[in-house]
């Protein structure tokens, strides 16, 4: 019987979570490593008597020993209360070597990219299967791309020119807005240029217009609601910034081909126990 893989890192819990209520999580002192990618809405944290600030795009990393306080909170607007993340608890050896190889931020600002959810997504996959499923190496290899994948989001992050630069604040600035109402005119004002050059400079650096990066912002939101949480589509319509169904639906037909209630039902019927 050949030996079991020396794996040097544990996954402890990953998952999503969306808050629509306040919600509340501290610890006096960490005793594994905390990442946390806020995706929707905005929370704020207390690092090491620090206050941070929570937006769409924001990177959250804590390593044991520090305290940590997170707070999700009504916003000013009649107190609604809207926090959506992706994160996960690790620790082992390996975790350790990679945290000391470079100074990060507590937070710092990557914004959201699929393919590093693609790889949280597939470490919360493996983490839902039950104990005698779950491939423990799978796991350790998915952990340490997602850890080196944070590092290049990190480094990119601090290290573009002017108009890349510019380029990434209205990309931000549609992430941070998309799932409500807001105009083309606002994220131009946003980074301090006029329309005209915000829609070329936005065209230039991603191929897609603005208004179809937002759609595209919108619908990512909703399929995740449609996945993780319970909330009507309906509802999911709307908090996605889709000004009535008939118009989510007909979006969403036209991007994936297939209608919402056809999709929900489906992923429904994949994630029931065998």
């Amino acid at each position: 019987m050949e030996d079991e893989p020396d794996l040097q890192t544990s996954l402890l819990i990953c998952g999503y979570s969306y808050h629509s209520e306040p919600f509340k999580d501290s610890h006096k002192k960490m005793t594994h490593y905390l990442f946390r990618l806020q995706t929707e809405g905005s929370s704020r944290v207390l690092y090491n008597d620090k206050e941070y600030p929570l937006q769409k795009g924001d990177l959250l990393l804590i390593k044991p020993g520090d305290a940590y306080d997170l707070r999700v909170e009504g916003s000013s607007d009649e107190g609604r209360v809207s926090s959506g993340d992706y994160y996960l608890f690790c620790n082992g050896s390996w975790i350790d070597d990679w945290w000391k190889r470079n100074d990060r931020p507590a937070v710092t600002r990557i914004g959201i990219d699929d393919r590093l959810l693609g790889l949280w997504r597939n470490l919360i996959l493996e983490k839902r299967r039950a104990p005698f499923e779950e491939n423990v190496e799978l796991t350790d290899y998915l952990l340490r791309s997602l850890c080196l994948y944070l590092d290049r989001a990190v480094t990119e992050s601090m290290q573009t020119d002017r108009s890349t630069f510019m380029a990434l604040k209205l990309k931000r600035f549609i992430e941070e807005n998309a799932t409500v109402t807001f105009k083309l005119e606002e994220a131009a004002r946003y980074v301090g240029l006029s329309l005209s050059r915000a829609v070329h400079l936005f065209k230039a650096c991603y191929g897609k217009t603005m208004i179809q990066y937002a759609i595209e912002v919108r619908l990512n939101a909703a399929l995740e609601r449609m996945k993780y949480s319970s909330m009507t589509l309906e509802q999911i319509a709307e908090t996605c910034g889709f000004a009535s169904y008939s118009y989510f639906y007909r979006v969403f037909r036209a991007q994936f081909g297939i209608s919402p209630v056809k999709f929900r039902a489906s992923e429904t019927e994949v994630s029931k126990p065998r």
